[in-house]
């Protein structure tokens, strides 16, 4: 039932409640300067008057220059909040009538606002901003949820993705197709840094924006994008299937998918991603560890697959620079070929990298043995004895000179003692 004071004022405006029973009206006071309306999730930056009917003023944050903010439709301010910033654009300015069912209904509001009471909001829209979701805080990657997908349940590490994407850059767009790749190999199908890290953070049916820049745009040069400029994208998952549960693989099991794993960590360092090759071939020495074969042919497949996983694993440390990793990796290959030329070269870039010129020595020298025609070996033999010759010159003129001091000194002592 209406109050004594709604009966003696007109309430105005479009009835925009949920179920159009008038218990929220919306009057438009100033057009908002573009059609950019919040999405869920969004952070929002609201001025608000909030009066009663009879035009008592209980909240005015212009008056403190105190602008609030909320993350928005996420039920953390009143419902007509929620629902009415919802119809607006950024730089509106609107006015809101509420009965107490989406305003402060039987509680009211700290005295202010009495229990059942009908309350006017003037809101201005300042601003609809995105989640910063990138791992530094950076804002190399920003996303805005256009909708949300009804099953929530993200892609896990080598899920199958069916997604569609569409990048724009200064409003052109170069990047429009759907696509299935592995969840964690985006790269292999042009997948932006920033794009796949979102992915592992939608669901099925998520429809978002992306604003990314620096980090984030990593993988769209190949679209001829200029370095560092900021692109935008928008992405929905199409279609999801998730990874088996490697727990309750069986040996045989395990065995097939660490061929699947080796060539998929094949491919990543084919095209330069060494540390994503890194994650794949670990994973397969993990599985076959923890397995036991009694088939000739599957042991013998699982031992060269345990070597294989070792010494790529070395040649992509080796590439990242991670000379102890490389060295741990190129010993676990070689107890399972002892004799491996690659492995044995490969340790040996290890300790010339250190600077341990005679273990380098040895290493390039047991290649020397398996292939005399190595040219790259007897080359690093050169350089490493260059190494110690000169190393042992600076010793000889550093003793030298501690000589010479230790003279010195001796003589000037003498003579003050004289």
């Amino acid at each position: 039932m209406p109050s004594n004071e709604e009966e003696q004022i007109q309430l105005k405006g479009e009835d925009i409640s949920p179920n159009r029973d008038g218990c929220l009206l919306k009057e438009i006071v100033r057009q908002g300067v573009d059609n950019e309306k919040p999405m869920f999730d969004d952070t929002v930056y609201i001025h608000y008057i909030g009066t009663l009917l009879d035009g008592t003023v209980f909240e005015n944050t212009r008056e403190r220059n105190e602008k609030v903010s909320f993350n928005f439709d996420r039920g953390e301010v009143i419902k007509a909040w929620d629902i009415g910033v919802a119809t607006m654009k950024r730089g509106e300015i609107s006015r809101f009538t509420s009965k107490p069912k989406y305003a402060y209904g039987l509680k009211g509001l700290n005295g202010k606002v009495g229990s059942a009471t009908t309350v006017i909001f003037e809101i201005e829209l300042l601003d609809c901003v995105g989640k910063d979701i990138s791992h530094e805080r950076d804002q190399s990657i920003i996303r805005r949820i256009i909708k949300r997908g009804e099953v929530f349940e993200q892609p896990k590490e080598d899920a199958t993705v069916q997604i569609h994407l569409k990048g724009t850059h200064q409003g052109q767009i170069f990047d429009e197709r759907t696509v299935s790749f592995i969840a964690g190999g985006g790269c292999l199908q042009n997948i932006p840094l920033g794009v796949e890290y979102a992915v592992f953070r939608m669901s099925k049916g998520d429809h978002w924006k992306l604003y990314l820049k620096s980090k984030g745009t990593q993988g769209v040069e190949k679209f001829h994008i200029p370095p560092d400029s900021p692109v935008e994208y928008e992405v929905t998952i199409i279609d999801l299937e998730q990874p088996k549960d490697d727990r309750f693989f069986s040996d045989e099991q395990k065995l097939q998918q660490s061929e699947i794993l080796k060539k998929r960590g094949d491919e990543f360092v084919e095209g330069g991603h060494y540390e994503l090759a890194v994650k794949k071939y670990k994973t397969i020495y993990y599985y076959l560890l923890s397995a036991s074969f009694t088939n000739d042919s599957d042991k013998e497949q699982s031992r060269q697959l345990k070597f294989d996983a070792q010494s790529n694993l070395a040649l992509c440390y080796l590439k990242l620079a991670d000379y102890d990793k490389c060295e741990r990796a190129c010993d676990n290959a070689l107890i399972f070929d002892p004799q491996n030329e690659i492995c044995l070269f490969r340790r040996g870039q290890c300790h010339l990298a250190w600077g341990y010129f005679r273990a380098a020595i040895r290493d390039f020298e047991a290649v020397l043995k398996l292939n005399p025609k190595n040219d790259a070996a007897k080359q690093h033999i050169q350089e490493c004895q260059q190494k110690i010759q000169a190393d042992e010159a600076k010793k000889k003129e550093s003793c030298k000179s501690i000589s010479g001091t230790e003279t010195e000194a001796t003589e000037t002592s003498t003579k003050r003692n004289e």
